[in-house]
């Protein structure tokens, strides 16, 4: 028996290896084609959907890492929610890249492979199932339903919160197989900082539960919910702070505009709807307007199929229990965004299935294999349908992906799948004035308020468009729309004052500006459009104190650091003057006229050397800049008639 056990272990050693060795194979399977499928994004731009708002136009953010940055990072509520992690790897992509939009690209696929590597180790390790817990990661990682939560730049959210749910479920395996409070603590880190990504992680301990019935099989269900006590206290505090940021920011729809039936009718239907996307993932958009006349046999078609497949998977429990599992799963994470307190004007999401169809593979994965059990040689038959499935899944997200290149291409697909999608046709009016496109931005408008006349950004679009035409009268009714119907629009503010500078109104025009940056504090260019009203109107001091504020807000604002450098220069205060139109210069290095302005100032106050290379500067950005050479000259013989070389 001594001679047994002492062979047994050396024996068992090849299997070990092999194993192994399968297990990265697999890792490397997974990075390798999740890199491939995704390596277009690199190319990919900056979307002008909620882009700006997390990154483009972000004062924390375009700071880089900075210790006010971090303070607001634990502490904002924008964008009406409370995810700190996710803005701080804004803040760090900012410093390593600035706004080279492909590296902001290229990090969510990293933590989208990640994550993947993850899921497959944490599933692997549970169930001790290798190819099935690889398909359901191939799935995961190459399934088209998920380009939106990958190729987007402001959904890092998702891909870092499911980085870290997978690292809580691999950490909580370790845990569920030898119990020890270190490793208890890791479960309680990885939760902590998921939840920290995005509030939606605020479901995982349920799933946790579920975890313990299959396939960990813990028996003891006393412990098991004790233990994650602390797991739904977290998750508690959590929801009730993302609650109240996205009352503050008035994100929530109130019972009134959408009454409880339909909330629950649309929420039905978005659970069936979310599955055949699954499985039949065309016609997908970015924006799916939410639809106030659900028809009646939708809510109850999509309810007695809800309920069928439930009542069905609890009867296969004993036989199945992975159906109870991978069913609950998906039941269960959606709950925070299936719309029954609804946030945002979308019927549905497809970065909200990000997680949750994990179950669904997990229900498809192991059902096939119990299927297929039955022939007389399944395995290449499930290789077969499995290489097949990934196949599939990788040509339509290469083609899916593709729609995500930049703003255009994007709200133009949106328009083409869907039906009467204003926030699709506004989007596209948006970019094409962005790009001075005014006839093809008119025709988005007039489509937006055909389909929506409450919208209040169609309308401020509008009036820009009229204004840049010379229609002032109209225009002006179309601002007075906006603001009605949304008070605390900031671009209609904004808009309307400058209108009514343009008309001379000057007291009503600072009205504006002054509202405008009320409402939005933290915005760098209200802050300088504000102060150049002020300017216009002699009050130097407090055009300075607007400017200051301005580059304090966003230390890269060139135009604020212009801006203030000529108000000091009118109140005769030059040296303070050379700082602001120095920061400009660093900002706008291959500006010749920047460096020229630069250098008269400099030489005005005698500060030859410096004014001598500020205008070689010009000459050499602009070798036929004459007016620089005159100045260089007169510089030149200057220093030297004061005996200088």
């Amino acid at each position: 028996m001594a001679r047994s056990a002492a062979v047994e272990p050396d024996a068992a050693a090849p299997a070990r290896e092999r194993n192994r060795t399968r297990d990265w194979r697999v890792y490397l399977l997974l990075i390798l084609a999740t890199f491939a499928v995704y390596s277009q994004v690199w190319h990919f731009e900056f979307v002008n959907f909620d882009d700006p708002e997390y990154v483009t136009q972000n004062n924390h953010v375009r700071a880089g890492l900075t210790w006010d940055g971090l303070a607001w990072a634990f502490t904002s509520n924008d964008a009406e929610n409370w995810f700190p992690l996710t803005r701080i790897s804004h803040m760090a992509d900012y410093q390593l890249f600035g706004l080279r939009s492909g590296w902001h690209h290229l990090t969510n696929v990293l933590l989208h492979a990640l994550a993947t590597l993850l899921l497959f180790a944490a599933l692997k390790r549970m169930t001790g199932a290798l190819w099935r817990s690889a398909f359901v990661a191939f799935l995961f990682a190459l399934h088209p339903l998920h380009v939106e939560s990958v190729a987007w730049i402001a959904e890092r959210k998702d891909v870092l919160c499911t980085f870290f749910w997978c690292l809580t479920l691999w950490c909580y395996a370790r845990y569920a197989n030898r119990p020890a409070a270190g490793r208890y603590l890791l479960v309680l880190l990885a939760f902590t900082c998921a939840l920290m990504a995005k509030p939606m992680a605020v479901t995982l301990p349920f799933v946790l539960l579920l975890l313990d019935v299959w396939p960990l099989r813990r028996t003891n269900r006393l412990a098991v919910l004790w233990e994650k006590l602390p797991l739904f206290a977290l998750a508690a505090t959590v929801s009730a702070v993302t609650y109240i940021a996205q009352q503050k920011g008035h994100a929530i729809q109130s019972f009134t505009s959408l009454h409880a039936s339909l909330r629950i009718g649309n929420a039905l239907v978005t659970y069936f709807a979310y599955i055949a996307r699954m499985f039949w993932p065309a016609n997908l958009a970015v924006f799916y307007p939410y639809s106030h006349k659900l028809p009646a046999w939708q809510v109850v078609a999509a309810g007695a199929i809800l309920a069928s497949v439930t009542a069905l998977v609890l009867r296969r429990f004993r036989s199945h229990p992975y159906l109870v599992a991978g069913w609950f799963w998906y039941l269960g994470t959606l709950v925070p965004v299936i719309g029954l307190v609804q946030v945002g004007g979308q019927a549905s999401a497809d970065r909200y299935t990000y997680l949750p169809t994990v179950g669904l593979a997990i229900m498809l994965s192991w059902g096939a294999v119990d299927i297929l059990e039955r022939w007389p040689r399944p395995g290449p038959v499930a290789a077969a349908m499995a290489v097949s499935a990934c196949s599939a899944c990788v040509v339509l997200t290469w083609i899916q992906l593709g729609y995500w290149a930049n703003t255009e291409l994007l709200f133009q697909h949106a328009v083409d799948v869907t039906k009467d999608n204003y926030v699709a046709h506004n989007n596209l009016a948006d970019y094409y004035l962005s790009k001075l496109r005014i006839d093809e931005a008119r025709r988005e408008v007039i489509e937006t308020i055909r389909i929506q006349p409450g919208y209040a950004e169609a309308h401020v679009n509008m009036a820009t468009i009229l204004r840049r035409a010379g229609k002032m009268d109209e225009a002006e009714t179309e601002y007075r729309v906006a603001l009605s119907l949304q008070p605390r629009n900031v671009e209609g503010h904004s808009g309307y004052g400058a209108l009514l500078f343009s008309q001379g109104r000057i007291n009503e025009a600072l009205r504006e500006f002054w509202e405008a940056v009320q409402l939005r504090p933290e915005d760098a260019d209200g802050h300088v459009v504000l102060g150049r009203m002020f300017g216009s109107m002699g009050r130097t001091d407090q055009a300075i104190q607007e400017f200051r504020e301005a580059v304090r807000l966003r230390p890269d604002h060139a135009e604020a650091h212009h801006s203030l450098g000529v108000a000091l220069l009118s109140r005769g205060r030059l040296n303070e003057a050379v700082v602001e139109f120095g920061a400009e210069a660093r900002l706008k290095p291959d500006d010749a006229s920047v460096h020229n302005n630069l250098g008269r100032l400099l030489a005005s106050l005698g500060r030859l050397d410096e004014a001598v290379a500020q205008f070689s500067e010009a000459l050499r950005i602009k070798p036929d800049f004459e007016a620089a050479r005159q100045s260089l000259a007169a510089a030149i013989a200057r220093r030297n008639a004061a005996g200088r070389p």
